[in-house]
C-alpha cells in the first residue's frame, strides 16, 4: 500500500489556471492602472516560470516596468508584492465556484478511508489553496497532515526543494509514497527528491513531456470507470 499521496495544486486538484490565475493577474493589472492584459494563449508562455511573483518579473523584464508603478510603490519587488496580494484576493473568490478536478475527491476518500497519509506542494499562495481545500469539506480539508505553499522554500519548482521538505514532513522514504502533478516543472521537482509521480494533464499541459512519470492519466476520473484507483497509486510504489 502506497504510504503517502503529495498533490500538487494547480491544474491537479482544480483546473485553475486558465479561469482563476489568468484573470486574478488581469485583474490586479487593471485595479493597479498598468496596460498589461495576458490571453489565454499569451498565458500558456507564461506558465514556464512557476511562481506569480516570478511569473510578474518575468513578464515586465521583458515587456518593460511600470516606472510610474515602481517610483509608487518604492520598488519592483514592492509592486510586485502588491500586485500578488490584490491578485491572491481575487483568485481565492473565483476559485469557490470552480469543479474540483474528476477523482480528487474519490481518492482522498480512499486514501483516508486506508490510513494513507496526504499532503500538498504548490508554488500557490497559501491563502489561495487554503480556498481550494475549502473545496473539499472541512473533514477532507483536515485529513492533509501539511500544506507547502508559495515561498516556504528559496527555490520553486522545477528545483526540488518543496519536495525534500515533504520528505522531511513525512518522515518516509519517498520511494513509498506517490506525488501527483500536471507540468513539467512539477514532474521535475519531484522525481528530483526521487518520488513516483503520476501525471494528470491540464489545461495548459496537456503537450509537455512527461518521460520521467510513473504513469501520465487525463484525470484520476470518477466512478463508475476511474482512470485511477488507491490500487494503481500503490503499484507505482512497487
Amino acid at each position: 500500500m502506497v504510504s503517502a499521496i503529495i498533490f500538487d495544486c494547480d491544474g491537479v486538484l482544480v483546473d485553475t489556471e486558465r479561469d482563476a490565475h489568468r484573470v486574478g493577474f488581469n485583474q490586479a493589472f487593471e485595479h493597479f492602472g498598468i496596460d498589461a492584459e495576458w490571453s489565454v494563449d499569451f498565458y500558456a508562455k507564461m506558465l514556464l516560470v512557476a511562481g506569480g511573483k516570478e511569473r510578474m518579473t518575468a513578464y515586465f523584464d521583458e515587456a518593460g516596468w511600470p516606472e510610474d508603478k515602481v517610483a509608487e510603490y518604492g520598488g519592483k519587488a514592492e509592486l510586485i508584492a502588491a500586485l500578488h496580494k490584490y491578485k491572491t484576493a481575487q483568485v481565492s473568490a473565483i476559485v469557490k465556484d470552480l469543479p474540483v478536478r474528476p477523482g480528487v475527491l474519490r481518492i482522498v476518500d480512499e486514501a483516508m478511508a486506508n490510513g494513507v497519509r496526504l499532503g500538498v506542494c504548490t508554488t500557490s499562495n497559501p491563502k489561495f489553496i487554503d480556498a481550494v481545500l475549502d473545496l473539499f469539506g472541512p473533514e477532507r480539508k483536515a485529513a492533509f497532515e501539511f500544506v507547502h505553499a508559495g515561498d516556504v522554500v528559496s527555490k520553486k519548482k522545477p528545483d526540488p526543494e518543496i519536495y525534500h521538505l515533504a520528505t522531511k514532513s513525512l518522515g518516509l522514504d519517498p520511494k513509498e509514497c506517490v506525488v501527483i502533478e500536471d507540468s513539467r516543472n512539477g514532474l521535475l521537482a519531484s522525481t528530483g527528491a526521487g518520488y513516483p509521480t503520476l501525471i494528470t494533464t491540464s489545461t495548459y499541459t496537456v503537450d509537455e513531456d512527461f518521460t520521467e512519470a510513473a504513469r501520465v492519466v487525463p484525470e484520476l476520473g470518477d466512478a463508475p470507470n476511474p482512470e485511477v484507483t488507491l490500487a494503481d497509486l500503490s503499484a507505482l510504489t512497487a
